[in-house]
Parts: structure tokens; sequence; C-alpha cells
């Protein structure tokens, strides 16, 4: 049985609890587009009853395999690396628009953008203004307007309430809330000396890059701009293989400046990985990747880009660079 809105049923987890211990011989499926409130309902009272899943935005694959009417659905890598002009259009409407299915069946670009505005409003009336009981959503839909432009970058909550105007324990709530109800993901530092390595501030990123773009107001392409949204793009790519590894991704910063963008934590090798959205025509690696190599010796990293292919070594580590539709396929 499926049962949407189901946070809406007063004092919901008690009543699931009670048809779940009836050991009636049916399963229940609980949706709602409240997903916190659904899971602060539910959580305590069913310990032990319920198994939680995350359905989030259409992933690159699911949505390229869309497009292709599922015609290369079993050997859709093959086929992305065939036509690279046609996965490269595909590369940037997925970075234009997102992931949400509304919005990927969307006939055109206008009603694309009337989906996403629809998706955004509804978030901040119903969502937020609910689960904060505020009526006035300006200075949280600033903050989100300002992670638009700091989306991979470090983010300090002091910074924020300054430039915000509001007070700092203002701002950690409604990073929470972010966090919790699919806005943002927080990605947290890797470090194993915290002398040398930064071990406090973290990055967002943001689940769907179509809200991104809407709540950013911004007009256009741009080739800093889309280096960032590509940076958030390959970050969704390696979640979506984190959450079925369980392998956390983290980023890599030392006191001194070298940064690394992403690095899969797998214990005693971790995993380096670069992202270059312009393009290469020769084996280019900057001094940051060389120091996380030298320090920790990986067998190896990675450097993401849009078509370049190549392997080289550097000491006991292969670097790899791959097109991002081969990234999942090697890790």
């Amino acid at each position: 049985m499926f049962i949407d809105e189901a946070q809406r049923k007063e004092d919901a987890g008690r009543f699931f609890k009670g048809i779940y211990d009836m050991n009636l011989p049916d399963k229940f499926i609980l949706s709602g587009s409240g997903s916190l409130e659904l899971k602060e309902k539910i959580h305590e009272s069913m310990a032990g009853r319920k198994r939680m899943f995350e359905l989030l935005p259409v992933s690159f694959y699911e949505f390229a395999a869309f497009r292709t009417d599922y015609r290369y659905e079993d050997r859709l890598l093959s086929f992305l690396a065939h036509d690279h002009m046609y996965t490269v259009s595909l590369l940037d409407e997925y970075m234009q628009f997102g992931g949400y299915p509304q919005v990927i069946v969307a006939s055109s670009a206008a009603e694309k953008q009337h989906v996403i505005n629809e998706i955004y409003q509804s978030y901040l009336i119903r969502d937020i203004s609910f689960l904060l009981g505020i009526e006035k959503t300006d200075a949280f839909t600033n903050l989100v307007r300002v992670l638009t432009s700091n989306a991979g970058k470090l983010t300090a909550v002091a910074e924020l309430s300054t430039t915000l105007s509001i007070s700092v324990p203002t701002v950690k709530n409604y990073l929470w809330y972010l966090e919790k109800t699919y806005i943002i993901h927080r990605v947290p530092p890797y470090f194993k000396n915290a002398r040398t390595e930064i071990s406090k501030m973290p990055r967002f990123y943001f689940y769907d890059l179509g809200l991104r773009k809407f709540a950013a107001q911004e007009e256009g392409v741009g080739a800093a701009r889309d280096g960032f949204v590509f940076e958030n793009f390959v970050f969704l790519l390696l979640y979506e293989y984190a959450q079925s590894s369980f392998t956390p991704v983290r980023f890599w910063r030392t006191k001194s400046g070298a940064e690394v963008d992403f690095i899969l934590d797998r214990g005693t090798t971790p995993i380096a990985i670069e992202v270059k959205y312009t393009p290469l025509r020769e084996p280019v690696i900057g001094k940051s990747l060389h120091s996380f190599v030298q320090r920790y010796n990986p067998p190896h990293a990675y450097i993401v880009t849009k078509e370049y292919m190549r392997e080289i070594q550097v000491g006991s580590t292969t670097i790899h660079f791959i097109p991002f539709y081969f990234l999942p396929e090697v890790l």
C-alpha cells in the first residue's frame, strides 16, 4: 500500500507502528514531499520496523537514457563515448535544468523554467515557512542565493552571518534545514594532520543544478561559472557512487592553500579527484594534486574532464584523465 503525504496523519509514527504490530501480510510505502517532517514523525516510533530510502533527483545517466528513448540503456557508456557532441549537449542541458522529473519531461526551456519556479516557490512557501515558522523568507532566500555563488568554496558561518545581517545561530539553523530538505549537501574536509590541513570549514554543493541556477538568478552562461557548476555536477556523480559504496566524499585543503576538489575517503587508500572544465590538450597536473600525491602516495588519482583521456605516472601513483561519463565506471 502506498500512502503519500504520510506526515499529515496526526501522530503518524504511533499510527503506523500500530499497523505494523498487527502483523498484517502487507507492505506499506510511506512518502511525503516534506521529507524532514515525515522522518521526524515516524523515526522514533518506528525504530526497527522501517527502512528509509532517499529519492534524489534523476541522475545524469537516467536522464541520458530517457533522452535516448532507452535505446542504449544496456550500453549507455559506449554510446556517450561514441557521440561526444551529443553527450556534451546532454551535459549542458543537465547543468542548466537539473534532474527534477517534471522539469526533464517539460517540452520547452520556458516550460522547464516555469516548473522550476513552481518547485522553488512551493518549497519556500510550504516547507520552509511551515518548518521554520516564519512568514517572511527573505533572509532564507538570500542565504540560498549566496550559497549558489559559494558552491564548492570554503563556507564560514560567521561570514554568512555578516553578509546577510542575521545571527550565527540563525544561519546554522537555516543551513541545517537546507541539508535536511535535500537542497544542499555538506562536504567536510579530509585531513590527517590538523596542524597543516584545514579541519573546520566545509563546502556545500546543490543536489539539483536547475534549482541552483534558478536561485542564483543567472542568465546565460560563462566559462568560470560553468566550471563551478561542472564541479557540482561531478560531486553528484561521486555522491551517487558514495551512497552505494558507503565511501565518504571529502575535499582536501592545506593552510598553505593547496587543495584538491574531492577525496574519496577509503581509509588508508584515499582517492584524489580533480575537476577540469576547460579543454585539455596535454596532461597538465597542478601543484596541489602533486602535493597530495607526494603526501599520501595513493595508487590512483583522477582528473575529470569533458572529453580528454590519458594516463600518466607520478611516482607510484597513476593519474587518470577521464571524461566525466566514465567516472563511476572506473572508481
